[in-house]
């Protein structure tokens, strides 16, 4: 019997997870100062783990702008 697809576990954890684990968790909060070793690991603030994506959209609207305002430059 085959594997279902979403039970397979071949670079599972190298995507973007919403759920972090508590270590992950401490270590964030630790880097913002919002946590240190003295407090409890009980009862932790929420930490959003969001990731930016860099988009092309930005180089291509630049490249219009440049191009319409070369057009524009022409024309006259």
């Amino acid at each position: 019997m085959s594997m279902d697809r979403s039970l397979k576990t071949g670079g599972a954890l190298s995507r973007h997870r919403n759920v972090l684990t508590r270590a992950e968790r401490l270590k964030k909060l630790a880097d913002e100062d919002r946590w240190n070793p003295e407090k409890s690991v009980f009862g932790l603030p929420k930490v959003s783990n969001r990731t930016a994506k860099v988009g092309k959209k930005v180089k291509k609207k630049e490249e219009a702008e440049q191009a319409a305002a070369a057009g524009k430059e022409a024309k006259k």
